[in-house]
């Protein structure tokens, strides 16, 4: 629980982070575009300013319409203020357009006495957020009217007019956030989904285990009771009972363990010592064990020490779990097992004569669950748990494990564990 409010607030650390970045982009944004807004209203404001210091026809019409001259036109003088008014309105708005300013805005000419003015078609409240450019005008207007003329453009929502010119920006970046926002949220739930997966089915073998604990003991205790029964021919017999009946219990720790391994848990605790007395008595037992069986196995061991640093007990299942398996997968089992110490490594060679593994399944057989998709050829059962465990293991021990194998040939497989001399590693 602890990890996980730890993703969670890395998480919304990080989407806050980013929102926040990409705000100061945005602000960034924003100020850049009131530059070049400021820009292009400074170059529309100069050709209009020079349109209007000269005698034309907008002028002439707009000089008679402030000093209310109907006398050039046949139409009366509110008439032809309206009609000034739209004529100046189109008039800056081409202006405006010509530099790429599309905003909306409103305007007014007034003296700077204030007595004679015109106004825009639309004016707006004056609640509302406006943003002034005066421009003063010089020529034939003020010459004329013997005051001196300014024109006030006025915009408004300017905010809204950057942000819809930064739209190219804004939106995809809003986008991916709600993107990764989406993937994170869909691979948590994911993850934790499978962690509950895991945790359940790990309970569950918890459970069936600690259950088969309980025959297994119940064999080993009438295995003890038999001992001063049973005559000498069939001593061998009861010996083997009692060696399978470790071994189940040692597979059944294994799967315990394996669920150990999932949820992170230290399981194991190391020592230096020389394995090599340890592998030759493994090696022995096992070929007791194979010899009332139509099984040969031998065993090469150079000489020692190895010293290395180990969890005797979990690499001794691991490499009984391989010598079982090699035994398992073949017809008429061949099995040669070599240890020796080189460039500093323990190196333990198991090789069979078995059915062998497809280059594909190579890559897979150290997965938990996987299991050759023939794999039941030779009538063998499994869950595909002893190659993984065997994996841990030898990765818990620093080490490297290979795997060598040919399609009806056989498999070898190659353990290589680092060697300790004085207590560190060679």
């Amino acid at each position: 629980m602890k990890k996980r409010n730890i993703y969670i607030i890395v998480f919304i650390i990080s989407i806050l982070g980013l929102a926040v970045v990409q705000y100061q982009y945005l602000r960034i944004g924003i100020n850049l575009a009131k530059v070049q807004f400021s820009s292009k209203i400074g170059l529309a404001s100069g050709t209009i300013k020079n349109t209007l210091e000269t005698k034309n026809k907008l002028t002439f019409l707009l000089a008679n319409a402030i000093k209310e001259n109907d006398s050039y036109f046949s139409i009366s003088i509110d008439s032809l203020k309206d009609a000034s008014s739209h004529f100046l309105n189109d008039f800056i708005t081409e202006k405006l357009v010509e530099q790429g300013i599309e905003a909306d805005f409103t305007y007014k000419l007034l003296t700077r006495d204030s007595t004679h003015y015109l106004k825009s078609p639309v004016v707006y409240e004056r609640s509302a957020e406006l943003v002034t450019y005066p421009i003063k005008i010089k020529g034939y207007l003020p010459t004329l009217l013997g005051t001196d003329v300014i024109l006030e453009l006025k915009f408004r929502n300017l905010d809204s007019y950057y942000l819809s010119k930064l739209n190219g920006l804004t939106v995809p970046s809003l986008l991916f956030i709600l993107g990764i926002i989406v993937a994170i949220l869909w691979i948590l739930r994911t993850y934790y989904w499978q962690r509950n997966i895991i945790t359940t089915t790990n309970e569950f073998i918890n459970n069936l285990t600690h259950e088969l604990k309980t025959p297994v003991f119940s064999i080993g205790l009438a295995s003890k009771m038999l001992e001063g029964e049973i005559s000498e021919e069939k001593a061998p017999v009861l010996d083997i009972i009692r060696q399978q009946v470790e071994r189940l219990k040692n597979h059944i720790d294994k799967v315990l363990e394996l669920a150990s391994f999932e949820e992170r848990q230290s399981i194991f605790n190391f020592e230096v010592v020389d394995f090599k007395p340890i592998l030759e008595g493994l090696c022995k037992e096992f070929m007791t064990l194979t010899s009332f069986g139509e099984v040969c196995f031998e065993y090469h061991l150079t000489d020692g020490p190895y010293r290395i640093r180990a969890e005797v007990a979990h690499l001794e299942n691991a490499i009984n779990n391989l010598l079982e398996n090699a035994k398992k997968y073949s017809e008429d089992p061949k099995i040669v097992l070599d240890a020796s110490v080189q460039k500093g490594k323990l190196t333990i060679r198991i090789s069979d004569n078995g059915m062998g593994i497809d280059k594909r399944n190579q890559k897979l057989v150290f997965q938990k669950y996987y299991r050759v998709s023939d794999g039941n050829k030779y009538g063998v059962k499994g869950y595909g748990l002893g190659l993984s465990y065997v994996k841990k293991v030898i990765e818990k021990h620093n080490g490297k494990i290979d795997l060598n194998s040919e399609i009806n040939r056989g498999t070898t497989i190659i353990l290589q564990i680092p060697l300790y001399k004085y207590g560190k590693k060679v």
